[in-house]
């Protein structure tokens, strides 16, 4: 596994190593040591989760605040999404920043992001699977979110606007400035 640091201090671009040959491939998603090493952090997953969507389904900019606070180590199943995640860490020097990466079931790059992030993601292909692992149980009251086109931010979606599918709770999310504290 090949682990690669974003210009956002602690999220991480995990590349697997793929064994191809006639019958197929294999490949090891996850080792708790191997990750622990890459990213120079103890985490310890307790949860995951998964989604599926169809093409235009925009999910988020969804994060969970104070000791509720979650990290997760995304990738895609099935499909091609546009994921990104914003740096809410208000001691951060990349505050206000985001990461977009392309996930894929081609590519099989997984994605870490630390607690203290937005996330999000963009569907792509015509349908895709979404899976990921959370180190930090669910806990609705803490739920905090950024609208997708905040003007600060500027996130290139690079997708038509008018064939987004967003839910009604992520339509009138906040923007940057009026979002909860993650901490």
């Amino acid at each position: 596994m090949r682990f690669i640091e974003t210009q956002l201090k602690g999220c991480f671009i995990l590349e697997p190593k793929i064994i191809n040959d006639e019958r197929g491939y294999f490949m090891e998603s996850f080792n708790a040591k191997t990750f622990q090493e890459g990213i120079g952090q103890n985490v310890t997953f307790v949860q995951d989760n998964q989604s599926f969507s169809t093409r235009g389904v925009l999910r988020g900019l969804h994060y969970q605040c104070g000791e509720h606070a979650q990290a997760k180590l995304v990738r895609v199943l099935q499909g091609e999404v546009l994921d990104v995640a914003v740096d809410l860490r208000p001691e951060s020097e990349t505050f206000g920043q985001y990461e977009a990466v392309l996930l894929s079931s081609e590519n099989q790059k997984q994605f870490f992001v630390p607690r203290g992030f937005a996330h999000g993601f963009l569907v792509l292909s015509e349908t895709a699977t979404f899976f990921y692992k959370c180190d930090n149980f669910y806990n609705k009251e803490s739920e905090g979110g950024l609208i997708y086109n905040d003007e600060t931010l500027k996130i290139n979606w690079d997708f038509p606007s008018q064939d987004l599918i967003i839910s009604e709770k992520d339509q009138v999310l906040p923007n940057l400035q009026n979002a909860k504290k993650v901490w």
